[in-house]
């Protein structure tokens, strides 16, 4: 198990968020000493985690940033990101996020659709700027994941689909105030399996080749995010495989001279830095089961009741004897359930749990429905 300061935890508010800083350090390390080539270029999925303590220390790496709202890019400002490494994607931009985003001179909007294109166009020349743009193309790869968190099949709210590509391109080349830079990919979140990986880079080679013999050639290539952290042994693996991922692209992707390969990395940074601690409010006993009613909810970590998400959970302030639990919250719907049947050290009231792997969509996905307080953080 992770070695948790339990005695920084005495006297907390729960629920709230631990972040173990040397692990996302270390894990920020190992992303650097992976990377192959200088031409590879790792945005941090901002969308994961936009806490400030965490943003220190994606900044103090060099990572960019990859931002879905004028809010993120505001945060990504805020904690000191260079506007050049900020690229700006999501299927509804406002007007307003588009005037912020060019005003504050971000490196590219990744482009989902036709109409986007044509009112960053619009806006641009009106501010009489030239906004860079990456047109988000969906390669009909699938991924195998949740379906509520694939993105790369061909009929998806997310990005253009491969025979609309051309037109649109046509559209880009013609419209002022805006300039063709790349291409955008992301066909899904949690894979762990780096073949859909490859399988991309097949397809994007063959859309290079057929775009350049219509003239068109690019100076990025985008190809998102979506590699998975083992949910199961945190303990066992706490950073992910990053130098396979790596050579995956390294090995199969044809880039061209000069081409720089961008990737947008959210989960995997964060993710096993950050546990949620919650306090056992109740043991309830049953006719054959029993409940671990804490004092966290789906307010807190929605994943379980969103995704059926996998959260391993310690019992830090017990060794005893094995037992069977549901580990529920306190919230007024029947989906708030972290876990059932989970085997834990006997629980008891006033136990402090940890629901690991947690540091992804964890606290930037915390609501206050039943009125209740946003989680708090503590980081070391």
């Amino acid at each position: 198990m992770m070695d948790f300061p339990v005695e920084l935890f005495r006297g907390a508010d729960t629920p709230f968020y631990y972040y173990n800083l040397e692990l996302l350090r270390q894990t920020l390390s190992c992303i650097k000493s992976s990377i192959p080539a200088s031409n590879f270029k790792v945005h941090y999925a901002m969308k994961a985690n936009a806490n400030p303590v965490i943003l220190e220390q994606i900044n103090d790496a060099g990572l960019g940033i990859d931002a879905v709202s004028g809010g993120e890019i505001k945060a990504a400002i805020s904690a000191g990101f260079d506007p050049q490494k900020i690229v700006f994607a999501g299927v509804g931009k406002t007007d307003a996020e588009i005037i912020y985003g060019i005003n504050t001179g971000i490196s590219a909007f990744n482009v989902e659709s036709l109409p986007e294109l044509e009112v960053i166009s619009e806006i641009a020349t009106s501010l009489n700027k030239t906004a860079n743009v990456a047109i988000r193309v969906n390669p009909n790869i699938d991924a195998h994941t949740h379906h509520y968190i694939t993105t790369g099949l061909a009929e998806n709210k997310f990005g253009i689909n491969l025979e609309q590509l051309d037109s649109v391109i046509e559209k880009c080349n013609a419209l002022t105030g805006v300039e063709l830079i790349g291409l955008h990919f992301h066909i899904g979140s949690q894979i762990t399996d780096n073949t859909p990986f490859a399988v991309l880079c097949e397809r994007i080679n063959s859309l290079q080749n057929e775009l350049e013999a219509k003239g068109v050639r690019l100076k990025t290539i985008n190809v998102g995010g979506g590699l998975g952290i083992d949910y199961d042994n945190p303990d066992e693996n706490p950073i992910p495989d990053f130098k396979s991922y790596f050579e995956v692209f390294s090995k199969n992707l044809n880039l061209r001279p000069g081409q720089e390969l961008h990737f947008e990395l959210g989960r995997s940074i964060v993710a096993q830095c950050g546990s949620l601690i919650t306090k056992v409010l109740y043991v309830k006993k049953g006719t054959t089961k029993q409940f671990a009613i804490v004092d966290a909810g789906m307010t807190d970590l929605i994943r379980p009741a969103l995704y059926q998400a996998y959260h391993k959970i310690d019992n830090l302030s017990s060794n005893g004897v094995l037992e069977k639990y549901d580990v529920v919250g306190p919230i007024c719907e029947s989906s708030d359930v972290f876990q059932e049947d989970a085997v834990l050290p006997q629980v008891r009231r006033g136990d402090l749990l940890a629901l690991r792997s947690a540091g992804a969509y964890g606290e930037i996905m915390a609501s206050q429905y039943n009125l209740r307080r946003l989680p708090g953080s503590i980081a070391k």
